[in-house]
Formats: C-alpha cells, sequence, structure tokens
C-alpha cells in the first residue's frame, strides 16, 4: 500500500512555502494566505502566461501548462492570473485543433516542446486540452450555469479532444511521448468518448510495470482529477508501482531531478489521499 502518511512527512520535511500550501489545499482544502499564491503566480508575462526556463521571455505552452497544475493544487485557478493564462492558452489553439510553441522557442526548446516536431505538437496538445478542460468552468467568461466540459472553453477542449481521438491508432497507442497518454485518455473521458479512452488505458496498463515513479503518479494524478474511479485497474496499477516506488523517506523520485521530488509526492497525494 501507499503510506500517505510518509508522503505528507516528506512533504513537509522538505517541501518550500509553495509546496506545503499545496499540502495544505490538497489534504484539507485550506485556502492559502495572499503572500504564498503571489510567488505561485510570479513571473508571469504580459501575454498572461508563463514563460519556460529554456524560453528567456517567449510565453511557453508547456510552462503555462505546469504552473496551471500548481495553482490547481492550490485551489487557485479562479484567480485573475490563472483566468488570464487560460485565456491565453486558448488563443494559442491552431485550426486543426493542436497547440504548438512559438517558433521564436526552435532554438531553444527541448524535443517534448519542439516547434515543427508532431511528437511535441501531439504532447502540447494533450496537456493544453487537459488543463483547460478542468478549469475552463473558472474562466473569466464562463456563466455560473455554464457546465459544458472545459466551460467557456468548450468549443476548444472539444476540438482538440477530436484531434487526440484522430492521432490515435487502432492498437491505442499514439504517435508520441508517453504522458500523451494519459492526458488524453482524460480528455477523451471528459468528453464520454469512452471506447478511446479505455483503449488508450488498455495500452497503459502494459507499460505501468516498467513507468518510472513520476509517471505513474502523474498519470494517476491526471486520470483522478477527472473521476475515473480509483477501482479502474489502471489506477490499481499505478497505485502498486507507487508502492513499490515509494522511498524509506516517504517520497518518490522525480525523473527531472531531486528538486522536483516533492513534486512527484505531491502528486501521489492528489492521486490517493
Amino acid at each position: 500500500m501507499v503510506d500517505l502518511d510518509g508522503a505528507i512527512g516528506f512533504v513537509v520535511a522538505h517541501g518550500d512555502a509553495v509546496e506545503r500550501a499545496r499540502l495544505s489545499w490538497l489534504r484539507a482544502g485550506t485556502p492559502p494566505p495572499p503572500e504564498i499564491l503571489d510567488l505561485a503566480e510570479v513571473g508571469r508575462t504580459r501575454d498572461g502566461g508563463w514563460p519556460a526556463m529554456w524560453a528567456g521571455e517567449v510565453t511557453s505552452v508547456d510552462a503555462t501548462c505546469f504552473r496551471l497544475g500548481e495553482l490547481d493544487d492550490l485551489g487557485a485557478l479562479d484567480r485573475p492570473a490563472a483566468r488570464t493564462a487560460l485565456d491565453w492558452l486558448a488563443s494559442r489553439q491552431q485550426p486543426d485543433g493542436c497547440w504548438e510553441e512559438d517558433v521564436a522557442l526552435a532554438d531553444s526548446a527541448p524535443a517534448w516542446a519542439l516547434p515543427g516536431d508532431p511528437e511535441a505538437r501531439l504532447f502540447l496538445t494533450a496537456n493544453a486540452a487537459f488543463r483547460l478542460s478542468v478549469a475552463g468552468r473558472d474562466a473569466r467568461s464562463a456563466g455560473p450555469l455554464d457546465d459544458r466540459v472545459g466551460g467557456a472553453y468548450a468549443g476548444v477542449v472539444h476540438a482538440a479532444a477530436r484531434a487526440l481521438a484522430d492521432a490515435l491508432r487502432p492498437d491505442g497507442t499514439w504517435p508520441s511521448y508517453l504522458p500523451v497518454g494519459w492526458l488524453s485518455a482524460a480528455v477523451l473521458h471528459l468528453q464520454q468518448m469512452y471506447d478511446e479512452a479505455a483503449r488508450i488505458r488498455a495500452v497503459l496498463d502494459e507499460r505501468m510495470r516498467d513507468m518510472s515513479s513520476a509517471d505513474a503518479a502523474w498519470l494517476a494524478a491526471t486520470l483522478r482529477r477527472v473521476d475515473v474511479p480509483a477501482a479502474e485497474w489502471t489506477l490499481v496499477a499505478a497505485r502498486h508501482r507507487l508502492a513499490s516506488t515509494q522511498r524509506t523517506d516517504g517520497g518518490w523520485s522525480s525523473d527531472d531531478g531531486h528538486q522536483f521530488d516533492v513534486h512527484t509526492t505531491l502528486a501521489v497525494i492528489r492521486a490517493f489521499r
């Protein structure tokens, strides 16, 4: 079994102020103080999103999705910063329903965000569509009765879902990175495209044994965020994988360096709290 008490202790011991505030929101719904929200939102560009470490001052789709995920863990998606970022993200959708980083980033972007690369394009599409799907109801232009999937961005996320479904191969695999699988499955689940989502989850089930703990954590947090039942086999398998990879200090290792171990551990807490 996943030791959630150990995971909580790891975040308390090693997390920074924002990460500990995320823990408080995920555990008890405790709203963070204004100064913590200011820290979480710092660094926005005039476009309304955030630049990546490798992007200079250019707003990045990838970085904006990451920061929206942090704000989601703080219960802050209804704040002006998140609303503006969501608006910017929606405005970057291309006519075919996909997303791509600014061509100005061609010389600095990593492989998963490289402008012009079809694998990067599909990853960014799945990531942006997921963030808009789960956060769109809190967006600026959404009215109180706007209960469509994606709220104010219903048309945007529907077009993205069609693009993701069209990219699936007959066996349920996809021509891009592993995270595209669980992000797409979440988007398609919300769109009630259950057959396509189930085909993807079947592929993820087969790959679970070889997943890193960080991938299993991200998968579980993503699927639970869209209310895929915890009893579904994909999530049961993820829980077993995470139980077998939890460290003795209560945390899990990130694929991006030890400085992201707390972030990975928070993903597990979000998934199985």
